[in-house]
């Protein structure tokens, strides 16, 4: 293969083929016809490293002297030339080259015929000269280029780029979307590529209100037929400790897209069957087994501990003991503090787990298992040193009630086989993970509380769990 180049310069018009060289001495060439009377490019041979100076040309019988060129392609003075002759300075531009190939084979082509006369040029003698720089091809080409062709160019870049602009708005919206045969209530089980549109939740609230929320968006978008994503927070939040499956929605993407809002309840209504449009996001605190218990495997899979965590919570279990003797049973205990300790009787006329509850659930627990352990774990440690019994010798503390960090509290409270919760999603959903029997605090607002308007316990307790009474006196005094 060899590259073809053209180069126009006044009235001449020069062909030629420059093959191999030897690195030892100048070599002749024939050069094929041409109408010229001088030429002088300076050639950078690659496989020489050095350069080749055309050095003579004979046509007819008749010498022409030529000018050469000087370290990178600078144009030197003719020693003579007549008239005829054109000065060479146009032909040589230091600031382009044209490549070689590794076969050394070059093809020069000056396109521009002369108007009168011609001589047929028969030979060069061309000679190699030593290079300080790299090989390359240097002569010189006084550029023309269309103008029409120039701004038609501009023109069409331009345009392409804007297009691309515009598409990419809307690209991750259309390679998310597809088709779905029927409508969207149909009950046949929908595949993920049968799905259209983008269904997401609000990421809002601590580790409790978001797998409740991820629950409920993995229910609702099954039973209407439409395919969920999670949010980055949620993802950041529950995938360091579950083998969730749901994939994540870009905050980039989400903000691109047109949602139509739709404000859940914290139980499940006839209507969230059939939720119109495609594009939706849902909102609240949902927290329910009415939206998710039908799915109940399929969640317990979605809220799978991670191997690691898991066995984390394991090794610590193993190694607890019942006055020197392996527990029969394990009870993970849950004490919500915190917040809740002014923010129920303040703003909800209720009241937390109290001392008297805590007794009377491990009490339950002691009479109904042989050797039980309670593990127990809390936002309010110090608080439940001081108010739960360990006479018995059975209760360990073993939580490091690290909000921020809820991993370790939670693996340990799944990992026992059953549960003592006060309030709040946390305890319910290490519950509803571990199954077993659960004791939870009942009755712990006032009647005229407006907490049971956005909260129905028959919704949040399951109809087998087991609840305590709540003592409301200290409301009562108030």
């Amino acid at each position: 293969m060899c590259w073809r180049g053209s180069w126009e310069w006044g009235p001449l018009s020069v062909r030629g083929i420059l093959p191999q060289f030897s690195k030892e001495d100048p070599q002749e060439t024939q050069m094929g016809d041409a109408t010229s009377t001088c030429l002088s490019p300076r050639l950078l041979w690659p496989d020489l490293g050095c350069l080749v100076q055309v050095e003579e040309l004979r046509a007819d019988n008749k010498m022409d002297c030529l000018a050469g060129t000087g370290e990178g392609g600078t144009t030197g003075s003719p020693p003579s030339h007549s008239p005829a002759t054109p000065a060479l300075e146009s032909l040589v531009n230091p600031g382009w080259g044209l490549p070689v190939t590794d076969a050394g084979r070059v093809s020069l082509a000056l396109s521009k015929e002369r108007p009168r006369g011609s001589t047929e040029l028969r030979q060069a003698t061309l000679s190699r000269i030593p290079s300080k720089g790299p090989a390359m091809l240097v002569t010189q080409m006084p550029f023309s280029f269309s103008m029409a062709h120039f701004i038609l160019f501009v023109f069409t870049v331009s345009t392409i780029f804007h297009i691309q602009q515009r598409l990419a708005k809307f690209q991750a919206m259309w390679e998310l979307s597809v088709q779905i045969p029927g409508p969207a209530s149909t009950s046949k089980a929908l595949q993920p590529s049968q799905l259209r549109g983008i269904w997401t939740i609000n990421a809002i609230g601590r580790l409790g209100n978001q797998m409740g929320e991820y629950a409920t968006l993995y229910a609702l978008a099954k039973m209407n037929g439409r395919p969920a994503f999670i949010p980055a927070q949620m993802h950041s939040t529950l995938a360091p400790i579950f083998k969730i499956t749901l994939p994540v929605l870009h905050s980039t993407t989400a903000s691109r897209i047109p949602w139509q809002n739709y404000h859940l309840n914290d139980w499940m209504e006839e209507k969230y069957r059939h939720i119109p449009g495609e594009y939706v996001r849902l909102t609240g605190y949902p927290c329910s087994w009415t939206f998710y218990h039908h799915l109940r495997h399929e969640i317990l899979q979605e809220f799978t501990l991670h191997d690691h965590v898991r066995e984390e919570a394991q090794k610590f279990l193993r190694g607890l003991q019942v006055n020197g003797s392996r527990p029969g049973t394990f009870v993970g205990v849950h004490v919500r503090r915190g917040d809740y300790v002014h923010v129920m009787p303040r703003v909800w006329k209720g009241v937390v787990a109290d001392r008297r509850y805590l007794q009377q659930a491990l009490d339950m627990f002691r009479a109904r298992y042989s050797s039980p352990i309670f593990v127990v774990t809390s936002n309010g440690m110090a608080w439940c040193r001081e108010n739960i019994d360990t006479s018995h010798g059975d209760v360990v503390f073993a939580g490091d009630g690290i909000e921020g960090s809820p991993a370790k509290d939670f693996a340990l409270l799944t990992q026992c086989n059953h549960t003592i919760m006060t309030i709040g999603t946390f305890g319910i959903w290490a519950a509803y993970l571990a199954g077993g029997d659960t004791i939870y605090l009942a009755n712990y607002t006032l009647p005229n509380s407006p907490f049971l308007k956005i909260f129905k316990p028959e919704a949040a307790f399951l109809p087998e769990w087991t609840g305590i009474a709540a003592d409301l006196s200290p409301l009562l005094k108030h």
